[in-house]
């Protein structure tokens, strides 16, 4: 087998400051858009980021057209509607005002109006072709209205597959914003779970990038086109990621529980962009690979301050409470990396011995749960043991990101991470 010697670094513009969302027309002016489409979700279709975006594109001449059918947490049926949306108005622009799931719904929209296929044909394998993306698509902003995701800087958009009840994603460099818009002011209005489940998504996105297998050791591609998005862990996206588990870290906590601290949701807002970044080109691994399955198979919880017109776990939570046991179990593929990332959270690891290593980061994610409220396991949130079976076969076709666990893992490990995760307290 020929490993990897090579890596790429893309990203999105970004553009930060408060009240910067008002330029969104003058960007999109910039970049040759005269009818655009604004992606949201019903609860955001008449918020101020929705009219504001509106009003800015419209000052500047632009056919602004508001679709605001999102699902959170969206699936292939609610993409679907997107692209058909899409394909009718004939778009030469698209914005997206929301949280992960607008502006990944967006993406696909882009997508297939630009390039019509079949819906599986640029899907992730093995659930999909994994077609490449033919070329490039029509401008893209986005204006993120959680501090989350980091979607504003990826090439990834998710959604749950209904007839499979998992969910799975296009990955492909191409599907990133031309411009990411990050403005504080449109965080301040998240309900509390919300802010803690996106904050806690970043927190995992940046430690997922910064303990996953390194570039050098993946196999390399037949060919540069083929190079996925998600390369391995390399030295640039160590620094993004990094950065964003210090500046979570410290402000995650002061964010969610007192919305009017401005400097500390300015800060989560930066730390989303930085841990995409980081993501967005190392990739993520176990914890994301298992969320997946969590959420798509979710009977009847309902997260607080989420819709609840579904069963719903939502994206960062289902993450997060993989992860602790994740980070016990992969830590001994590199205990020097997963104490460095503890360092990172504000653990004082001086003296730790490397077997602690797990049980350590583990412990500082734990502890940042408590103090969120974040349901205590998959336990809490309705999953037995008897479901672990199932949870495992929706994480096996998660190729791309369970391909990149510093452990190679087996169904049985999975399990036992599975297991493992039912509860921490």
């Amino acid at each position: 087998m020929q490993f990897e010697t090579a890596f790429t670094m893309d990203t999105s513009s970004i553009k930060y400051g408060p009240g910067a969302t008002r330029e969104v027309g003058h960007d999109m002016r910039q970049l040759g858009a005269r009818r655009v489409m604004v992606v949201t979700d019903p609860r955001l279709a008449h918020s101020e980021p929705v009219e504001i975006t509106l009003a800015s594109l419209r000052e500047q001449g632009i056919d602004a057209v508001l679709f605001d059918q999102v699902r959170v947490e969206p699936t292939d049926l609610s993409f679907k509607e997107a692209i058909r949306f899409a394909t009718e108005g004939r778009f030469d622009g698209f914005v997206a005002v929301g949280g992960g799931s607008s502006i990944d719904t967006m993406k696909a929209a882009n997508l297939y109006s630009t390039y019509p296929a079949d819906f599986l044909a640029y899907v992730n394998p093995p659930i999909g072709e994994g077609r490449p993306v033919p070329g490039p698509l029509k401008p893209m902003i986005a204006i993120p209205t959680t501090a989350g995701t980091g979607s504003e800087t990826t090439g990834v958009a998710i959604f749950d597959l209904t007839e499979m009840h998992a969910k799975t994603g296009i990955r492909h460099r191409a599907l990133r914003p031309h411009l990411g818009i990050l403005d504080p002011e449109n965080t301040r209005t998240m309900p509390r779970m919300v802010a803690a489940c996106s904050g806690l998504d970043v927190l995992s996105h940046a430690l997922e990038s910064f303990t996953a297998l390194p570039y050098h050791r993946r196999p390399a591609p037949e060919r540069p086109e083929l190079r996925p998005a998600y390369q391995g862990a390399n030295p640039i996206s160590d620094i993004w990621a990094a950065q964003a588990i210090r500046m979570v870290s410290a402000h995650i906590v002061r964010a969610v529980e007192d919305p009017n601290d401005d400097e500390a949701r300015s800060q989560m807002i930066l730390a989303a962009a930085m841990a995409g970044v980081g993501f967005g080109n190392a990739g993520v691994h176990l914890p994301h690979g298992m969320s997946y399955p969590v959420s798509g198979m979710v009977r009847d919880y309902v997260a607080d301050g989420y819709p609840s017109d579904h069963p719903l776990v939502p994206h960062g939570m289902s993450v997060i409470l993989n992860a602790p046991a994740v980070f016990r179990w992969t830590a001994s593929a590199d205990p020097a990396r997963h104490l460095q990332a503890a360092e990172l959270m504000g653990v004082d690891v001086r003296g730790a011995a490397p077997e602690d290593a797990g049980t350590i980061l583990a412990d500082a994610i734990i502890r940042i749960m408590q103090r969120l409220g974040i349901p205590n396991g998959l336990g809490a949130i309705g999953y037995t043991p008897a479901d672990v079976d199932a949870l495992v076969a929706g994480t096996l076709p998660q190729r791309a990101v369970v391909g990149l666990s510093p452990r190679p893992v087996s169904p049985d490990d999975l399990r036992a991470i599975f297991l493992d995760a039912m509860r921490y307290w």
